[in-house]
């Protein structure tokens, strides 16, 4: 079993935020499999499927994005996962806008949602993949909680397309062929490429 948690904030308020990056590529994942997302549990909207034969969860935490660690430690406890089948997918300000980077450990940086995840979970060996949303012009709150102007548009569906393509890879490859192939420039990996 997989775990792939989008990080973001609930609620018409905060959809297609910069900060709710996370949660679009849930979204884009549950559509493309078919998988709905409908459920409410482990403190988040939850849908069970299949991406690429294996057996996958998707969550959307509802606790707001200081908090998100309960419900990723809410699901991790309860399918008794291992570590290396938790993906979280989160925003970055320290990329430029839809680069994507994926690791399969490290800090938090300044993202609060990931850092609660590393206090609640007790540790930050785990896989995350950060979508760049720029560097924040003027206050940083502010920033991320705005919505991407009509040039950033085109360049983020095409990012969370690829981090879409990169969840699947990292199901399918495990996070070093997924590192190989998508860390850097979305727009340079074809989706056939990916299989």
């Amino acid at each position: 079993m997989k775990l792939i948690v989008g990080l973001g904030n609930p609620g018409t308020k905060y959809t297609g935020t910069r900060h709710n990056v996370g949660f679009d590529v849930v979204d884009l994942l549950a559509s493309r499999w078919g998988i709905s997302l409908a459920a409410e549990k482990f403190r988040g909207w939850f849908g069970k499927g299949e991406i690429k034969n294996e057996p996958v969860v998707l969550l959307k935490p509802t606790t707001f994005m200081n908090r998100s660690g309960s419900a990723v430690l809410a699901a991790g406890r309860f399918y008794k996962l291992e570590l290396e089948d938790l993906l979280v997918v989160a925003d970055d300000l320290a990329l430029p806008t839809s680069r994507l980077r994926m690791r399969p450990w490290g800090s938090a940086g300044s993202h609060k949602g990931l850092q609660d995840v590393i206090d609640r979970v007790g540790t930050d060996r785990w896989c995350r993949l950060r979508i760049g949303i720029g560097a924040a012009v003027g206050d940083p709150s502010a920033y991320v909680l705005g919505r991407f102007d009509e040039c950033e548009e085109a360049l983020i569906k095409g990012a969370l397309e690829g981090a879409a393509d990169a969840a699947e890879c990292w199901i399918e490859h495990g996070v070093d062929l997924t590192m190989t192939r998508f860390n850097g420039d979305p727009q340079r990996e074809p989706r056939d490429d990916v299989g």
